[in-house]
């Protein structure tokens, strides 16, 4: 019966060693495997790591080379703009010559229109009369009967508007200053609606102004602008005014007349004048 009892004693030891043993094995089998998930999850974020790392770069070359061609085409853009500006401003000065050709040609045909029209009514005033036949057989039978008015006409054809003004310029050249402001007086006198009428008025101005009798450049002047309010030489006329009030210590009237040249008659010579003028103290 003791030998029995032994036997159920050592299976019972050996049974519950063995039940110690298998939850053991199973507990590290279970720790292996998680640290192999573990393992395999850190792999799997470094992969995911390289790959966004490795986008990023993608995308930063992307954007670096989009930078650039967006540069480029910026540069492209100003380039063609500047060349735009370049043509167009070309063509402004080109379209500004031609103008100035038309207006200089215009003016000379309306001069050599005025010329001609002088020429043909001294010429119709100095035909003498054509006698009736008995009165043209009186007038060879007699010896003392005057000649022809002829030589009146060819005095009257030298007063031509191109003559009178070259003549009062040449005065005003040399300084004459009296001649000069007589002779354009003259020149208004007998041409008032000829194209240089208004230039010759602002040269009467011009004339008293450099004679240094500011008073009555100022009225010249004024009488140009009423005169010809849309004649080319207006501008001066204002310019001119400007000068002479200033030596005349009429500051603030002569920045007036300053002024009045740079916003109405921008493109004008004198209107760069006046600027000049109005930037000294």
């Amino acid at each position: 019966m003791k030998p029995n009892i032994l036997t159920y004693a050592l299976f019972l030891a050996l049974l519950a060693t063995i039940g110690g043993v298998a939850p053991a094995a199973a507990a590290d089998k279970e720790q292996r495997q998680m640290m192999a998930d573990i393992r395999m999850l850190q792999e799997q974020t470094q992969q995911l790591q390289n790959t966004l790392a490795a986008l990023a770069e993608a995308l930063k070359a992307v954007d670096t080379r989009l930078a650039a061609r967006v540069d480029e085409q910026a540069e492209a853009s100003r380039k063609a703009l500047a060349d735009e500006k370049t043509i167009v401003s070309s063509i402004s000065s080109d379209l500004r010559s031609v103008r100035e050709k038309v207006d200089d040609n215009t003016t000379r045909v309306g001069s050599l229109t005025v010329e001609v029209q002088a020429l043909r009514q001294l010429v119709a005033t100095s035909r003498p009369a054509v006698p009736a036949p008995d009165t043209a057989t009186d007038a060879l039978s007699q010896p003392d009967t005057p000649a022809s008015t002829a030589p009146v006409a060819s005095a009257a054809l030298g007063a031509s508007p191109t003559k009178l003004f070259e003549q009062a310029y040449g005065d005003y050249a040399l300084g004459q200053w009296d001649l000069a402001i007589q002779g354009f007086q003259d020149f208004i006198r007998s041409y008032p609606n000829h194209p240089q009428a208004d230039e010759a008025q602002v040269m009467i101005c011009n004339a008293y102004l450099t004679d240094g009798k500011y008073d009555k450049a100022v009225d010249a002047c004024d009488q140009a602008i009423r005169t010809y309010p849309n004649g080319s030489a207006t501008p001066d006329a204002y310019y001119r005014k400007g000068l002479a009030l200033k030596s005349l210590k009429q500051t603030d009237r002569a920045r007036e007349a300053f002024d009045y040249v740079v916003k109405n008659f921008a493109d004008s010579q004198a209107a760069t004048l006046a600027k000049q003028a109005l930037e000294k103290p």
